[in-house]
């Protein structure tokens, strides 16, 4: 997973759909049709993503969107999907760690890792929502500065045994802890400020992003990689995954943020990210299931023909 570089061909890149394991879509028959037809299509990973409630009436803002109403558990719909399918890769975009143990975290993560044959990629974040923290039991202030010890401890969790961590927070006694994953977990870190891009770059193995807005982006990365270079990484160890909310328009969008607009701009827009050294990117939909699949079935063929008729246009 790690091979950030500055540029890269837009059929270079990994392709990857968001399950319907949330919202007014979320059943099992949906998840399984779209995992497997997924697979079928020739796409390489499915993503899922974490949300614990909807609180009616929120600490900070408003409610969010009824659409978080329902959210089938993310590791349970991996483990699920692991079964049904052979090859598409496996991502949480994000598991909100800090309301996990570390070590239950990796654990249920090398479980599905080695269930799946090793194709578990681990986005995840720090968490907002006061109110996650409190049904959580875990106390607001340690999303400031958990995360670099949290991951600490979940790659010794990984590691060889026994196993031994010994944190300000987070403390492992002496161990034996199974099952260690198939292969190397990538742990990717997902962010909302430029401390999460910070902390991506020194601590996690790539950076996950969730942007509308290319401009904004095209800032976070360049921070991702000065702050690596600083902290003495190897910039072709580290990897930069991203969410897409796409919505689908027949006619091509004036302005517009990314994946909104016509199926030859989102090719434009892929283009754009792998001009960044994006490697993977993924599209959360909301249309009919099979309508889902007809869409991205039809963007691979574009990105393959955009390639096959010369390479990047000349996009403004």
């Amino acid at each position: 997973m790690g091979d950030f570089v500055h540029h890269r061909r837009v059929d270079e890149l990994k392709l990857g759909i968001g399950l319907p394991h949330a919202g007014p879509l979320a059943s099992a028959q949906n998840i399984a049709r779209l995992a497997r037809g997924a697979e079928e299509i020739g796409l390489d990973s499915v993503w899922v993503l974490d949300r614990l409630l909807r609180p009616l009436s929120p600490a900070r803002g408003e409610a969010p969107s009824a659409y978080y109403s329902t959210v089938f558990d993310a590791l349970e719909t991996l483990a699920y999907v692991a079964g049904l399918t052979s090859r598409v890769e496996l991502g949480t975009s994000v598991i909100q760690a800090l309301y996990h143990s570390p070590v239950v975290l990796a654990r249920r993560l090398a479980t599905i890792d080695q269930l799946s044959g090793g194709r578990v990629i681990a986005g995840l974040g720090r968490g907002w929502m006061p109110e996650e923290f409190t049904v959580a039991g875990v106390p607001l202030r340690r999303r400031k500065r958990a995360m670099p010890e949290f991951l600490a401890a979940m790659r010794a969790t990984w590691g060889p045994d026994p196993v031994r961590f010994a944190g300000e927070i987070y403390d492992i006694p002496e161990s034996d802890i199974g099952p260690k994953p198939a292969r190397a977990i990538p742990l990717l870190l997902g962010y909302d400020s430029d401390f999460g891009v910070r902390l991506a770059a020194r601590y996690a193995d790539g950076l996950h992003a969730n942007r509308q807005d290319l401009q904004t982006f095209a800032r976070d990365v360049e921070l991702f990689r000065e702050t690596a270079v600083a902290a003495g990484r190897d910039l072709q160890s580290l990897s930069i995954s991203f969410r897409g909310a796409g919505r689908l328009t027949d006619a091509a969008q004036p302005a517009r943020p990314l994946f909104v607009g016509s199926l030859e701009q989102w090719v434009d827009d892929i283009e754009r990210l792998a001009t960044l050294g994006v490697s993977h990117v993924f599209v959360q939909l909301h249309t009919p299931i099979e309508q889902q699949l007809s869409t991205m079935t039809e963007l691979r063929e574009r990105i393959h023909q955009r390639r096959l008729v010369g390479g990047p246009r000349q996009i403004a």
